[in-house]
């Protein structure tokens, strides 16, 4: 995959996890438009497998969109942080669980149309419980459900959240392991 020249971008929002940027591109007939990007650090997505027949899932109100949705445990990467350091913070922080082992298996970016956040998944082994330490704005709530029950999930629409989709579906076809 060829990367085009890099471009200036010009900061018109700076969030807590997301910029808002205006960036100038060439179009295809040679003139020159302006585009919108959010800029975001990147985030983790998690497969926590309690034992081989069970992933823990969370139940998340997601204000966007109206809903409680459930889903993979996840989250942003924090500054100076690499994901493979992000991966087992989010685990204990969502889940309460730590993981013996945890393997980086894909990565992919969430919407190149108009963010830079690109998703690194994990496959989280060997778990060990513990308490969880939700962020004060987050409403979680582990679920245990078979794998089998997970995917299912994905195929008949009661899970609808893309990264969760991927997830189980990626680790479904590479076997988790």
């Amino acid at each position: 995959m060829s990367n085009p020249l890099p471009s200036e971008r010009r900061v018109i929002y700076h969030g807590r996890k997301i910029d808002l940027a205006l960036q100038q591109v060439q179009l295809a007939d040679g003139s020159k438009a302006e585009r919108e990007v959010v800029v975001h650090r990147g985030a983790v997505a998690l497969v926590p497998m309690v034992d081989a027949e069970h992933v823990c899932l969370v139940k998340n109100d997601r204000y966007a969109v109206e809903t409680t949705l459930l889903e993979v445990p996840a989250g942003t990467i924090d500054p100076g942080e690499s994901p493979d350091q992000t991966a087992p913070r989010e685990l204990s922080e969502e889940t309460g669980y730590r993981a013996g082992k945890i393997t980086r298996i894909a990565e992919w970016f969430v919407s190149p149309g108009v963010m830079t956040e690109r998703m690194y998944l994990y496959l989280c082994e060997d778990l060990e419980p513990g308490p969880t330490q939700h962020q004060p704005d987050e409403r979680l709530e582990p679920v245990i459900v078979a794998w089998a029950e997970a995917l299912k999930m994905v195929r008949d629409g009661r899970i609808v959240d893309a990264k969760t989709m991927l997830a189980i579906l990626f680790c479904t076809r590479f076997n988790r392991t």
